[in-house]
């Protein structure tokens, strides 16, 4: 089993298989991270074999990082350096939803257009 963080999901997957430093997953599953499915014609050889596609090879092939935990049951799927470009170059803070104390979620898209104060705090 694996985990899969997008910049937009998380997806948990009991088909993924490690071999090396590779994340292999049934080949449908690739449009279920990328949200799109992407051109089998499109993809290098090595990211196909038996079905499956090597999802790591894929987003690597796409210009995006990747990176997994010492265990590599965590995979995060980055997004590319344009992708990152645009978004600052737009000053838009990506959206999130957090509940308030009395547990009503807040989307920061709920507050565009207004002043809003974010504080955040850690403990490390």
């Amino acid at each position: 089993m694996a985990t899969i963080l997008t910049d937009n999901r998380i997806i948990s997957s009991v088909d993924a298989r490690v071999e090396s430093a590779d994340l292999w997953m049934p080949a449908g599953e690739l449009e279920r991270i990328a949200g799109e499915a992407p051109r089998a014609d499109g993809l290098p050889q090595a990211c196909l074999r038996d079905g499956k596609v090597n999802v790591s090879a894929c987003w690597r092939h796409l210009g995006r990082p990747v990176l997994s935990d010492s265990t590599a049951d965590v995979w995060v799927l980055g997004a590319s350096a344009a992708e990152r470009g645009a978004a600052l170059q737009s000053l838009r803070a990506p959206d999130f939803t957090l509940s308030d104390l009395d547990g009503r979620p807040h989307a920061l898209s709920d507050y565009r257009g207004k002043k809003v104060f974010l504080a955040s705090w850690a403990s490390w």
